[in-house]
């Protein structure tokens, strides 16, 4: 973990040094704090992040619309720390190129426990990543979509289309476990990496995005179907 680079992205300085003193203890050497927008490209472009956690209410500018500017650094997971936890907010922090979402107040613990889970399931920051037997031919071919684990593809009617890690993530856990209803919080146990109680509308906004990159209609999906009081399932159109 002391690979890893965090950057911190809050004008609070209460919270920034208390994510701080909380991320050292946990063992995070590399650890940048800014507090405005100018500030975190400039540290950004200095050091690099693998992991940012970035405030929404900046002093010169919002977070959302310094995350695309962030990307264009490189792929980090930008966690949103927010006090505004509408279904508006969240949404828009997605659509943004958001990878998740905290509210204010939060358990510091809490966060260092997604970044772990984080960068235990990609690798990032030097941390080796959770893996599985590797097994040839992993293509789910769900006739109007075809997932390809081992080129990371997303193709539908033919045509690749482009498929954020998490979306991928997500769409490719149903793809393992076709048929069967998961609710929300097992799912964002399982592609997140943590326990999921409380982020509905993480998972409800990743659904969302597969929708509208494999159904006809994502308004009326066919695929990735809702079992109402119960979850989600991926099922073969017309079966």
């Amino acid at each position: 973990m002391e690979n890893a680079k965090i950057l911190i992205v809050d004008d609070e300085p209460s919270i920034v040094k208390m994510l701080q003193m909380v991320l050292r203890k946990e063992g995070f050497n590399q650890v940048y704090t800014a507090g405005n927008c100018k500030e975190a490209l400039e540290a950004i472009s200095a050091h690099g992040a693998d992991i940012v956690l970035l405030d929404v209410m900046l002093p010169d500018g919002s977070g959302f619309d310094l995350c695309p500017k962030i990307r264009a650094y490189g792929s980090p997971h930008i966690l949103f720390l927010t006090a505004k936890a509408s279904d508006l907010d969240v949404l828009t922090g997605f659509a943004m190129g958001g990878d998740d979402y905290v509210t204010k107040p939060f358990n510091p613990l809490e966060i260092a426990a997604r970044i772990k889970a984080r960068l235990r399931r990609t690798g990032l920051g030097g941390v080796p990543a959770e893996t599985e037997p590797v097994v040839a031919g992993r293509v789910w071919d769900y006739g109007r979509f075809v997932l390809d684990e081992t080129a990371g593809e997303l193709r539908v009617l033919g045509r690749p289309v482009q498929c954020p890690a998490l979306v991928f993530s997500l769409l490719l856990y149903f793809c393992k476990h076709p048929g069967i209803v998961f609710s929300k919080s097992q799912l964002y146990e399982a592609v997140w990496g943590i326990d999921g109680i409380g982020e509905d509308n993480t998972v409800m906004v990743h659904i969302r995005r597969i929708r509208e990159r494999i159904e006809e209609d994502p308004s009326h999906p066919k695929l990735l179907v809702t079992v109402r009081g119960l979850g989600y399932k991926l099922v073969k159109e017309n079966a």
